[in-house]
């Protein structure tokens, strides 16, 4: 067995991100495992291992863990998807890596197109083998999975960690049509228990059949190759949808199954595509999160107070939100009268954000409502404008006296982020076509 260096990254709260680099190819290749993975034992496992020295032997190969699993922190929350994000641009940077291609399998892609959405720039391209921008049924998404299969689903990780786990998933995947050997079904357990604790395995797969990144994909504009199993027409017809919404995408389906015996046919398809230059960023639009936010009956306070008194609690006002936004990594784009314009490149910290400014301005004896949307944005100076914008300012005009309220993408983009939601059905948004639903949102503790 090959002992390769494993390092680690440490994130502005603490956490440490496992690493490693393999192989000196001229392009980069950050490659994320699917729901099980340890950067050590990943390359002995048969199911990933071929691949992975495939890879290695063609590219520079950059690996991590999730926090939470393998060799990375473990008592820590689940991690989200703007978490996510977060942690694979820590890992980048730490590796100096200017502008890699992104690939994976399955569930691995979400944080590639959500990284590569929102800064265009830092990505070459994308790889997404098996890819689904959802699990789990929807009206309009035909091809998702029944609430009964999550239930199994769910149910199976009763198991997660034992031998019994790699035979019980084994099982899955034969009825799949992939058959394993005795080793595989009980390396299955091991790497299971190496990945994660059951708690924490229950965890993300609570967020993945949870998150839905349909929204993210038409900012994509990096060149993207998805790589569905033609034995599986329902995977094939996903992976045509996602290239209608993503600008670049090539749909390139393989035989095999990515095991040991398909190396050469999946090697065989991305090298052509990870040869080819990359285009040049689009960097006129942009995905981001926008928030808005104004203080409730300013007119009556203005009155009230006098226009000097009220001119000291705006300059008080703005001071809190300016804080906020430092502290959240928000961008102020715009500031009229007693409202907020502000852009984010992730929903979870925009959300946090309004929250806290909700229950700042109260000591000064003000409400205030906030409006959150994210979805792509035209970069006109520098700043974020379009469509997005508008529907941003809409929500938050819907929104009451110390209420945030988000649209129904920023909620499928913060799976498993600790928040509490109240739908409030859907509205009508002036000058906005379709009719949208939006949530009250709240944090899950006792701050809420």
């Amino acid at each position: 067995m090959q002992i390769r260096d494993t390092r680690y990254a440490r994130t502005p709260d603490g956490v440490y991100i496992a690493y490693q680099v393999a192989g000196e190819g001229p392009i980069d290749l950050a490659w994320g495992f699917d729901f099980t993975g340890n950067v050590d034992l990943a390359w002995e496992w048969p199911l990933t291992g071929p691949l992975l020295r495939a890879l290695a032997s063609s590219f520079r190969l950059i690996l991590h863990d999730r926090r939470g699993t393998g060799l990375s922190s473990r008592n820590v929350a689940a991690p989200n998807l703007e978490t996510r994000v977060s942690d694979l641009r820590l890992v980048l940077d730490e590796v100096g890596s200017q502008c890699p291609v992104l690939g994976g399998i399955n569930e691995a892609g979400a944080p590639n197109v959500m990284l590569a959405a929102t800064e265009p720039q830092r990505v070459r391209s994308i790889v997404w083998l098996e890819p689904f921008p959802r699990v789990v049924w929807a009206p309009d998404f035909p091809w998702g999975v029944s609430d009964n299969y999550v239930e199994r689903e769910e149910r199976s990780l009763d198991l997660w960690g034992t031998n019994q786990y790699g035979e019980a998933w084994a099982e899955a995947e034969a009825a799949a049509g992939l058959a394993l050997s005795p080793e595989q079904r009980l390396m299955a357990g091991v790497m299971s228990r190496h990945t994660a604790t059951p708690d924490m395995a229950r965890e993300l797969d609570h967020i993945w059949y949870e998150t839905d990144v349909r929204a993210v994909l038409p900012s994509v504009q990096a060149p993207t190759l998805l790589v569905p199993r033609k034995r599986y027409p329902r995977k094939v017809d996903v992976a045509t949808y996602m290239a209608s919404l993503i600008p670049h995408a090539t749909v390139t389906p393989v035989s095999g199954d990515f095991g040991p015996d398909d190396i050469d046919e999946v090697v065989g398809v991305l090298h052509p595509f990870l040869g080819l230059e990359p285009r040049p960023p689009e960097l006129e639009t942009v995905l981001a999160t926008v928030l808005f936010t104004d203080i409730v009956g300013s007119t009556q306070k203005q009155a009230a107070l006098g226009d000097h008194a009220w001119k000291k609690l705006v300059e008080h006002h703005h001071g809190m939100v300016r804080d906020a936004l430092t502290r959240w990594h928000g961008v102020e784009n715009d500031t009229a009268g007693d409202g907020f314009y502000a852009t984010f490149d992730g929903p979870a910290r925009a959300i946090r954000c309004a929250l806290e400014i909700t229950e700042r301005v109260r000591e000064l004896g003000i409400q205030i409502r906030a409006g959150i949307h994210t979805g792509e944005c035209e970069l006109i100076d520098g700043k974020a404008a379009g469509l997005t914008v508008s529907i941003g300012a809409r929500v938050a005009a819907h929104a009451a006296a110390s209420e945030v309220l988000v649209s129904q993408t920023v909620k499928d983009l913060v799976a498993g982020s600790g928040f509490l939601y109240q739908d409030r059905g859907q509205r009508k948004l002036a000058g906005v076509p379709d009719r949208w639903r939006l949530y009250r949102v709240a944090l899950s503790d006792s701050r809420s």
